[in-house]
């Protein structure tokens, strides 16, 4: 009788360590994810020279692309003009086993004076 209770407690201790090692594996594939994010938003160009379009590429076996798009906003009244323009930056990264993550940012450029 003694044996089958330690063999059932056994069991759910290594159920529950077996969960926390894929927990932490999945943490940590998220962390790295979010860090090539990270790291691809820190080497975009200079705002002066960001423009609407997309690049893409590759780090650290992680594929990025990024995606300039015109930021619209719907209480923003655009007849009024200002001397910005703002600009929605989309920065996917796709580790290589599959999961995606996605960070949505605004960028502010100098309108051009004309």
């Amino acid at each position: 009788m003694a044996l089958a209770v330690l063999a059932v407690a056994l069991t759910a201790i290594g159920s529950l360590v077996a969960t926390t090692v894929r927990g932490a594996h999945v943490i940590d594939n998220r962390i790295t994810l979010v860090e090539t994010a990270r790291a691809v938003e820190t080497a975009l160009p200079d705002r002066t020279a960001l423009a609407i379009g997309n690049l893409s590429g590759a780090l650290a076996d992680h594929r990025w692309r990024v995606d300039v798009l015109p930021f619209i906003a719907p209480n923003v009244d655009p007849r009024q003009v200002t001397p910005w323009v703002p600009q929605r930056v989309v920065i996917r990264v796709q580790s290589p086993a599959g999961p995606i993550v996605q960070i949505d940012t605004i960028r502010l450029r100098r309108r051009e004076t004309q």
